[in-house]
């Protein structure tokens, strides 16, 4: 059989995430407006099979935090994390915007994906939100870049992603089955359930504290009667930014904790006990040893 690693990469808020939740057919990374809402390097799975049922290809698709000039220690390595995959990857897929003008940082990471030996398909994504023209343009200006193929694609509605498809699988060599066939992602239970939590929140926050937010499960167990008990830290860096999280008379933790409540029952198939303690760990993105605590390992 053939398979491969493909990295997606570009500039925060591209729709990478997206894009990788649709080519698997299932949810692997939280979306949200926010920019760098991917903090960690999610792999998702597409195996496809003969007609006999049997794998005869799989796709590893490495879904990658956005590219960005970083401010903090935390933002110096989801870079490195991106640099990393790409060394490693068997194949590039590059997102751009077809809503925004190719800008500065479009084209920094166009110079680092140009650098390495692996094949690139440039996806302009989101064209369910642009015009016909600025399509062409986006295309247009991104041919300078000489890679091997592009694709306009909407992640959201699904247009396209057969097209990209149809490039992806010509790119990869034989190789072995990495993951069992219905397999569609290779994040272990805590981390899913942490990034649900995180993500009912960052839609609700505004400016910087989307940034300065991270879960921690702290304990997950299961009942005899078949409830799941889940305990989570939601932690910031500031005690201003606690009572943000928390909201008047608790109503915002327990609105987000409702809907990841729901959503978690429905992924598990069983009765939820959800459980939110919000902490502070103060400038916790700044500091080697928390982040160390908390997963963010150097690449």
């Amino acid at each position: 059989m053939r398979s491969g690693f493909v990295a997606v990469v570009g500039r925060p808020n591209v729709g990478k995430s997206t894009l990788v939740n649709r080519l698997v057919g299932h949810k692997v990374s939280i979306t949200s407006s926010r920019p760098q809402t991917t903090r960690s390097i999610i792999r998702g799975v597409v195996t496809h099979r003969d007609p006999e049922g049997e794998p005869d290809w799989q796709i590893v698709l490495v879904d990658t935090p956005g590219l960005h000039r970083p401010r903090t220690e935390m933002g110096n390595r989801l870079n490195g994390l991106v640099y990393g995959s790409l060394a490693e990857s068997d194949a590039v897929v590059f997102v751009i915007d077809a809503t925004a003008p190719v800008g500065p940082g479009d084209r920094l990471i166009a110079e680092r994906v140009a650098a390495v030996p692996s094949p690139v398909v440039l996806v302009v994504n989101k064209t369910d939100a642009a015009g016909k023209g600025e399509i062409i343009a986006q295309l247009t200006e991104a041919a300078a870049w000489d890679f091997d193929s592009y694709v306009p694609v909407s992640a959201r509605e699904g247009d396209g992603v057969d097209e990209l498809i149809g490039e992806l699988e010509p790119l990869l060599s034989e190789g072995p089955l990495y993951f069992p066939a219905d397999q569609w992602s290779d994040q272990a239970e805590g981390q899913v359930i942490a990034e649900i939590i995180r993500e009912k929140f960052l839609e609700r926050l505004r400016d910087e504290l989307p940034h300065s937010l991270v879960v921690r499960v702290e304990d997950l167990e299961e009942c005899q009667d078949g409830l799941v008990a889940i305990a989570a830290d939601v932690i910031v860096e500031r005690q201003s930014q606690r009572g943000i999280v928390i909201g008047k008379g608790g109503s915002l933790l327990q609105l987000a904790g409702t809907e990841a409540r729901h959503e978690l029952e429905a992924l598990l198939g069983t009765r939820v006990n959800l459980q939110l303690r919000v902490s502070v760990e103060k400038d916790w993105q700044r500091r080697p040893a928390m982040l160390d605590r908390l997963g963010f390992q150097e690449a």
